[in-house]
């Protein structure tokens, strides 16, 4: 029963986790930014950073997308019909998910890295923002999603 809801919630935290903001920078008490994950790629493909923001967009963004759809591909049981007849679902669900889970909270651990160097350094104070949340959220869904199917197809 829990899976249906976990299925349409890591997408949906994931979306917020992309355009809510990450973190709050606040510089002399008079400037602050709370750059969302979307403005920060493209911030960083403005700035001539285009191998770093292509970097990040496809660690933050294409690699959990991917990951969601391997989940839902297994969770519809399509691949279950797919290893009858030898297909690429199952392939991809049995072989890249689990790949794709190991680079699962990579990017909350890269946002707190920054938020306690600017706190540590003075020169700013980090304070995380929804955005953050949201995208841990939406890992931590997909993490114990991928771990549910692998106990449904398991043995029994």
């Amino acid at each position: 029963m829990a899976r249906p809801v976990l299925l349409v919630a890591a997408p949906f935290f994931l979306a917020l986790g992309l355009v809510l903001p990450l973190v709050r920078f606040e510089t002399l008490y008079f400037f602050d930014k709370t750059p969302s994950l979307i403005e920060i790629i493209v911030s960083l493909w403005q700035g001539g950073d285009g191998l770093l923001a292509a970097i990040v967009a496809l660690v933050s963004i294409l690699l959990p997308f991917l990951k969601m759809i391997g989940i839902t591909v297994e969770a519809m049981g399509i691949t279950a019909e797919a290893t009858a007849a030898g297909g690429a679902a199952s392939l991809f669900y049995r072989r890249v998910v689990p790949h794709l889970s190991k680079w699962s909270m990579m990017d909350v651990l890269l946002v707190a890295i920054v938020i306690a160097a600017a706190k540590t350094t003075g020169l700013a104070d980090a304070f995380t923002q929804p955005g953050l949340w949201c995208y841990a959220a939406s890992s931590m869904i997909s993490g114990l999603l991928h771990s549910l199917m692998g106990d449904a197809s398991g043995p029994k």
